[in-house]
């Protein structure tokens, strides 16, 4: 019966709507006489200017105060307070022509009675109707087509999702699952509270799809041991926003989100201290190179928090400069009195001349040197470019910052500097030597560096690709089944930065704290988990999404070292230590590095491959040498000289 109700043409519902309105005037006419002469009359008689009156007058006003406009089914308070509104302006005009003025053969009380009841029949006629067709017709959708939801949480962010899930068609709440056991056998919201050991049980006595953490203040320690007790059920998890839309009460199930490997690798923060993050930004100039970068962009982000004089924002990708500059803008209008400049420069750390320009014209205070090639196969396969970009693009900006006497320098390093087994590695640790031979010297620019693994969401990371293949079904692609990994999400490792840089004292190599490392299968299997599917490898078929192993890639290695010599130095931030690394005295990295460069202009890239392992002694190739130009050029039986081919 509700189908068809549903299914009439919009101007007819509309229709039907003002037909029953219509009549409802009639009849709380015909009640008012009732009540004010205590029986029943004909209102074809005396009463007729009465009840034609009220149809007249209400139907234009409920029109124009738009209660037609409103779906009946989902009525709410907004949609009582339009009809409160009317009936108001009703009430007066009607009072004013039967009670003020009067009309022969109809008492003057009903003119103000007449609108008390019509408020009454009206407001009653819409629950009724969002009851039958709104409350009817969400039980037969959900019956039909929705899906069995649990909550973890029953606190203040599990309730108030609890009623937005009392709201939608697609999802219905069977239960709560909650810690506490004073909850548990209790009702709330009409459905059942539960505690974490009967999961499985609930999840299977309710054909339980989806669990909703509603946990935001949990720290990130008891999050895992939830999510573990979660995935032998293998239903899929998603989570709530942060505390703060939680306390602004904006829970909705659209806020929801599926839950990120980020919640798993995460790690309780930190609060970091304001002091350092301000010491060298705030009221400063300070440039970021490689701003359009993962850890760059974030980068920009907290330092435009810190309220510098001027933020320089450099980079050699238009769209990646363009798109930074652009949220730079908007977050610096939505921050109250933040007046920092933002510079948006298009250049490349590799041209002398142009990073010359840059610095005389605005004399950077603060440097945070991001620029890199740092993605392992593709500089193997363009070993030239990226050493060059990698070493010649640090050592051009090192060497300016100390020209125009910056006060400070830092250069964001990796783990995959430490016993390199690739061109990215050692290149990067080459860079890390020319700050130290630098630092060596005690120039007016402190020099550091900052060294970390990887960081999740970044470009080429792991995470990304790996969501991508599980919604596409899979397969999903690991190149090894022991290779390990460092993670620390963006915010975090650029939030340190700040404050490593803050902390050097000239030349010092610091080490972030990464946590423990992540075998890179086991974060395949439970991303595949968490988004309720089940993992397979070759050979089974038990299972929704396969996991490959595609081999080592070139220059990959198995495990990723934070530290070439002993045991770091502990610093005042419990996640930021400093390491003792050896490195060549300024003079003689001077001289070696002439040869290199000669060799990078050559496009010689057996030489600069045969230097970069004299420069760097621990740099050990795990593959031969990969540059796709070289060896194209074998091939063809040519070789590329300075622009002119020799046979």
């Amino acid at each position: 019966m509700i189908e068809p109700v549903l299914g009439l043409p919009r101007l007819v519902k509309k229709a039907i709507a003002l037909a029953l309105d219509a009549g409802l005037c009639v009849l709380t006419v015909w009640l008012a006489f009732w009540l004010r002469l205590g029986e029943w009359i004909s209102l074809s008689g005396y009463g007729w200017p009465a009840a034609l009156g009220s149809v007249i007058i209400a139907l234009p006003i409920f029109v124009a105060f738009g209660l037609y406009r409103a779906v009946f089914r989902y009525a709410s308070w907004d949609a009582l307070t339009s009809i409160i509104q009317a009936v108001f302006v009703y009430g007066v005009i009607y009072a004013a022509v039967f009670t003020a003025f009067a009309v022969p053969g109809v008492p003057r009380t009903v003119g103000v009675i007449q609108p008390i009841l019509l408020l009454l029949a009206l407001a009653g006629a819409r629950a009724a109707v969002r009851y039958w067709l709104g409350g009817r017709y969400r039980r037969h959708f959900r019956q039909s087509v929705s899906k069995n939801v649990l909550i973890y949480g029953a606190g203040t962010a599990g309730r108030q999702l609890a009623d937005a899930i009392s709201d939608s068609l697609d999802t219905r709440l069977v239960g709560f699952i909650d810690d506490n056991q004073d909850l548990r056998g209790s009702v709330i919201r009409k459905v059942g509270v539960y505690g974490p050991g009967q999961i499985e049980e609930v999840v299977d006595r309710f054909d339980v799809e989806e669990i909703f953490l509603a946990i935001p203040s949990a720290r990130q320690t008891r999050r895992n041991e939830i999510l573990d007790a979660i995935r032998p059920t293998g239903v899929g998890v998603r989570t709530l926003p942060g505390l703060l839309d939680i306390a602004q009460g904006k829970v909705a199930v659209s806020q929801l989100r599926p839950l990120d490997i980020e919640d798993l690798l995460g790690r309780d923060p930190v609060a970091p201290d304001t002091r350092l993050v301000e010491r060298n930004t705030a009221g400063k100039v300070v440039l970021v190179t490689g701003a359009g970068g993962s850890i760059g962009s974030e980068l920009c982000r907290q330092i435009l928090s810190a309220r510098p004089r001027m933020l320089l924002v450099a980079d050699m990708s238009e769209y990646a400069l363009y798109a930074i500059h652009k949220e730079l803008l908007g977050k610096r209008e939505g921050t109250p009195g933040c007046k920092t400049e933002i510079v948006p420069l298009l250049a490349s750390v590799c041209d002398e001349e142009r990073m010359r320009r840059i610095f005389s014209a605005w004399r950077p205070e603060t440097i945070y040197h991001a620029a890199a090639y740092k993605h392992v196969p593709l500089v193997e396969h363009n070993l030239v470019e990226g050493v060059r970009n990698n070493v010649v693009g640090t050592r051009t900006c090192a060497l300016l910052a100390q020209e125009f006497q910056a006060e400070s320098f830092v250069l964001i390093s990796t783990d995959k500097a430490v016993r390199p087994t690739n061109v990215m590695g050692a290149s990067k640790r080459l860079a890390e030597m020319q700050l130290q031979a630098l630092a060596e010297r005690r120039p007016q620019t402190c020099f550091s560096m900052v060294r970390f693994g990887n960081v999740l969401g970044s470009s080429g990371s792991v995470v990304p690709a790996f969501r991508q293949q599980i919604s596409l079904g899979g397969p999903v692609t690991v190149t090894h089944p022991e290779i390990t990994r460092y993670f620390m999400t963006i915010p975090e490792a650029a939030q340190l930065v700040l404050q490593a840089g803050a902390m050097a004292r000239g030349g010092d190599v610091f080490v972030l704290d990464m946590g423990q490392p992540v075998k890179i299968v086991d974060l395949a299997k439970r991303m595949i988990e968490l988004s309720g599917l089940k993992p397979f490898f070759e050979g089974s078929r038990e299972g929704d999404v396969e996991i490959i192993f595609s081999g080592l890639r070139p220059g990959e290695k198995l495990y990723e070292e934070l530290l070439i010599g002993g045991n770091p130095a502990a610093t005042s931030h419990p996640r930021i230590m400093v390491a003792d690394e050896s490195f060549l005295p300024h003079a003689e990295l001077t001289q070696k590095l002439a040869g290199l460069f000669a060799a990078l202009g050559r496009q010689d890239v057996e030489s600069v491959r045969r230097m970069l392992m004299a420069l760097v002694p621990e740099f050990s190739p795990s593959s031969h040498l990969m540059d796709l130009v070289h060896t194209e050029e074998a091939k063809s039986g040519l070789r590329m000289n300075l622009g002119q081919a020799i046979p």
